[in-house]
């Protein structure tokens, strides 16, 4: 699926299972409430923190899968097209950073 496909298939469930998208505001609040959850697992699954039994059973994949939900929603609402966006974010990225992570001794 691409990423285009995923917009698609976003919106057309929002306009028939979902009713309508929530108010961007909701949305962004949403977001953060998902990613807290994605940070939960990963201090307690890869990080220091002790998990508890009722988090075992929680997916990473499935919290991230949520986070990406929401940032398709939000791009849909606010008409960014997120593969013309991506691609020209990870130009940015190579321009600014071509040699950067190359020089930084934390990384070797």
């Amino acid at each position: 699926m691409t990423i285009e496909e995923a917009q698609r298939q976003v919106d057309k469930w929002i306009n028939t299972t979902g009713v309508r998208y929530f108010n961007e505001l909701t949305n962004m609040a949403i977001l953060t409430e998902e990613v807290g959850e994605v940070a939960r697992i990963m201090a307690r699954r890869y990080g220091e923190q002790s998990e508890k039994e009722s988090d075992k059973n929680k997916e990473l994949g499935d919290e991230l899968a949520d986070v990406l939900w929401v940032v398709i929603c939000l791009a849909n609402q606010t008409g960014i097209n997120l593969t013309e966006a991506f691609e020209k974010n990870l130009q940015k990225k190579t321009l600014r950073d071509k040699d950067r992570h190359q020089q930084n001794e934390k990384l070797k």
